[in-house]
Formats: C-alpha cells, sequence, structure tokens
C-alpha cells in the first residue's frame, strides 16, 4: 500500500511543521480487505479506511482539510466526483483539549489497485495510478483560463 505515504508526504509538504515534529500525525489502515478482479487473475484491490490523526494540532483546521482534499482530487478523485462518495468521503472527528490544542482523527476510505502477474515462475506486482478525473481536469483547465493562463 503506498496512498498512506503519499499522503504522509503531501501533508508534510503542505504544513512543514509535521516534519518536525512526526509523532503528532499518526495513520493507521481500518477495515482493510483485499477484492479479487474476478476475472481469473491474481491482481486484487486493497480497499480500507485510513485514519489519519493529528495529535495535539493548534493549527487551523482548514489547512488541514485543503490539503487532504487536494491529495483526494488526485489520488481517490471518484471520492470527491460521484455524488454518492462524496457525502461519505471525508470523515472526522475532534477531541478538543484545550482553546487552542485539538486530536483531529480523518477518516478516508481508499483503493488501490494491483496488478499481479507471474513472470519466469515468480510472482511480479505492481501498483496501479488512479485515472485522472474527467471532472478534476475539466476544472483544473477552466481554472487555467480564469487566471489567464
Amino acid at each position: 500500500m503506498k496512498k498512506p505515504t503519499a499522503l504522509r508526504m503531501h501533508l508534510i509538504a503542505a504544513m512543514p511543521h509535521l516534519d518536525r515534529d512526526p509523532d503528532k500525525l499518526l495513520m493507521f489502515v481500518d477495515e482493510g480487505r483485499i477484492l479479487g478482479t474476478g476475472t481469473g487473475t491474481r491482481s486484487y484491490e486493497y480497499q480500507y479506511t485510513l485514519n489519519l490523526i493529528l495529535t495535539n494540532f493548534g493549527g487551523n483546521p482548514d489547512a488541514v482539510m485543503v490539503a487532504v482534499v487536494d491529495w483526494l482530487a488526485t489520488n481517490q478523485p471518484e471520492q470527491l466526483d460521484n455524488n454518492e462518495r462524496r457525502r461519505d468521503a471525508i470523515q472526522f472527528e475532534a477531541d478538543i483539549l484545550s482553546d487552542d490544542l485539538v486530536d483531529l482523527s480523518i477518516k478516508l476510505p481508499l483503493t488501490e489497485r494491483v496488478i499481479a502477474r507471474q513472470v519466469e515462475g515468480r510472482w511480479e506486482t505492481k501498483a496501479i495510478d488512479e485515472p485522472p478525473s474527467v471532472e478534476t481536469d475539466w476544472l483544473t483547465n477552466f481554472e487555467r483560463r480564469a487566471a489567464g493562463g
């Protein structure tokens, strides 16, 4: 599974203080399962809920949420583009510790496709990137034109 690491790197780039204090960003894979393709191949899909937890977070929650939405737009676009999935795509809880500190838990339903094939008697696997979202591509082009680009 490579999406948890990719999201961690994205969040650190968006909020550099997490790199200085990495123990404040925890990640757990919950409710994981493997779904076979049903096609006779050995390829499969990971399906799981990624629970990311920011402990003793004193920043603006909007900074976290926009980073998560930005990452999802590229790495799990159907969670934002599909009306039925969008409703539950990002769930969160906050434990309010003080006036300016919270423990913030964000849950994301994620999938990762893996192609498996035998080469010279050994299994090789390759994680498959998400296809670009048609709606996201259109919106990006629209925003580029609106900005005069």
